[in-house]
């Protein structure tokens, strides 16, 4: 099967596909809201780093756009880690960070500084997804597109 894009358009589409990914989390967060844990957050990161690195792979002449999909693959294999780490976390297969959820993370005050950030602060929990469709989280779906992006980044770094 042959896919008749270029390097850049490739690019393109890759860094539009972070842009909406990360951009559905931000709806479900701001619109929906849905308060993202710790790992949500550290999830967001490489999609972060995907769009700029996506957007300048496709202005950069081929040879550099090829490279910059290597590098879009490497982003998402790390990012499709994270999200299965995540994952593992809310089916309780492995313990999450001990700092998930609001844990030891104070920092130091008075007693009334402390019981006046437990009524303003709401934890969130890494072990508990806030939302699944089709039996998987956030952090499932996240798996799922990042592995389909790591792919097409590497479809199109190979031709």
């Amino acid at each position: 099967m042959r896919i008749g894009l270029t390097i850049r358009q490739a690019a393109l589409a890759v860094a539009l596909a972070a842009a909406a990914t990360v951009g559905g989390a931000l709806v479900f967060e701001h619109v929906f809201g849905y308060v993202p844990c710790k790992l949500c957050l550290i999830q967001r990161n490489p999609y972060y780093f995907a769009i700029p690195l996506g957007l300048a792979a496709a202005v950069l002449p081929p040879r550099w756009g090829r490279i910059g999909l290597w590098l879009l693959a490497l982003v998402f294999i790390v990012s499709a880690g994270l999200g299965a780490y995540h994952a593992g976390v809310e089916w309780g297969f492995w313990a999450g960070p001990s700092d998930c959820g609001g844990g030891s993370g104070a920092g130091a005050g008075n007693v009334g500084d402390f019981l006046n950030q437990l009524q303003t602060t709401r934890v969130v929990s890494c072990t508990e997804a806030a939302w699944r469709f089709l039996g998987l989280s956030l952090a499932g779906w996240n798996v799922l597109i990042s592995l389909g992006l790591a792919g097409f980044s590497l479809w199109f770094a190979r031709k």
